[in-house]
């Protein structure tokens, strides 16, 4: 559905490269999800897939369109939500759905099936301004006109960022649904937890994609053994680890610390315990931790 070839996007002259070399696909009916933290390239690319934006170099087609030839029928089968909201504050919920619906010759009566587990949500506040509205009910009204139309391809750039955790997940519930009623979504977000949720995933950072698969054989060739690690002093802990011979990595991960060992033999592993208590650390607990997302994507920026 979504194809991109060598996509590559310079600003400031090209002394700022944004995108290098994007290849990328995404099947029909997909939920993929672009994964990386700001300023990673993922608004440029998908400003460049939604054609407000036209790449340095590199060819981009959805459902066989091209991006630079085929504007308007591209836009007639894409739903966007951008960002930053970016709907009419001034304007009730009722109106910016009216709105959006005219601009694409259709109205919300006709397309009300299409929208209608969110707006459910929504119909209590219809006439309250959007800029009115809470973070997550501004997220669902973006989603409800990004929808109005009945779009084939729908591009969402980080939906949940400043959002509260309860409306994160009412959100990638309400993405399960439009994929089972054969969407196409392209998703990105820095929340690497959010990736377990997609079909694929493409790991990006500077510009670059690191690695294209499903989450689980991303975490699944990440290639050493993890260990998670804490003790009463966190910050001295990761202090020290980082000064020892045989650690590969470490970072912390909320009250632990996940580490590797450049000597990965059973062995040498309890000696760290008793190197860390001569050291005057406390209440040291260490145990083996499978990989997430966000060890897959820190071992592979270490190469």
């Amino acid at each position: 559905m979504i194809s991109l070839k060598n996509i590559s996007k310079s600003f400031h002259g090209g002394s700022l490269k944004a995108l290098s070399g994007i290849t990328l696909e995404v099947k029909s009916g997909g939920l993929f999800g672009l994964i990386g933290p700001d300023g990673a390239g993922k608004t440029t690319l998908f400003r460049i897939l939604t054609t407000l934006m036209l790449p340095d170099s590199g060819d981009a087609f959805i459902k066989g369109l091209d991006i630079k030839k085929d504007v308007a029928a591209i836009r007639s089968i894409l739903g966007y939500m951008p960002g930053r909201f970016s709907l009419y504050q001034d304007l009730t919920v009722d109106e910016n759905l009216r709105f959006f619906a005219t601009l694409f010759g259709t109205s919300i009566n006709e397309n009300y099936q299409q929208i209608k587990e969110i707006y459910i949500q929504l119909e209590p506040f219809k006439n309250r301004r959007a800029g009115k509205l809470s973070g997550g009910m501004k997220q669902k009204l973006a989603l409800c006109c990004a929808l109005i139309h009945r779009p084939e391809v729908l591009i969402l750039d980080e939906p949940t960022t400043g959002v509260d955790a309860v409306s994160r997940k009412e959100f990638w519930e309400m993405l399960a649904r439009l994929k089972a009623d054969g969407i196409t979504i392209l998703v990105s977000t820095p929340y690497m937890d959010e990736a377990t949720r997609c079909d694929t995933i493409a790991l990006i950072d500077k510009g670059a994609i690191l690695s294209i698969d499903t989450p689980g054989n991303i975490v699944s060739k990440y290639p050493r053994p993890l260990y998670a690690l804490k003790a009463k002093n966190l910050y001295r802990l990761q202090e020290d680890l980082r000064l020892h011979p045989n650690i590969y990595s470490c970072f912390a991960f909320g009250e632990f610390l996940h580490i590797s060992f450049r000597n990965q033999e059973e062995t040498s592993i309890p000696g760290i315990t008793q190197w860390l208590e001569e050291k005057g650390h406390q209440q040291v607990v260490l145990k083996k931790q499978p990989p997430v997302i966000e060890d897959c994507f820190i071992d592979l920026l270490k190469h």
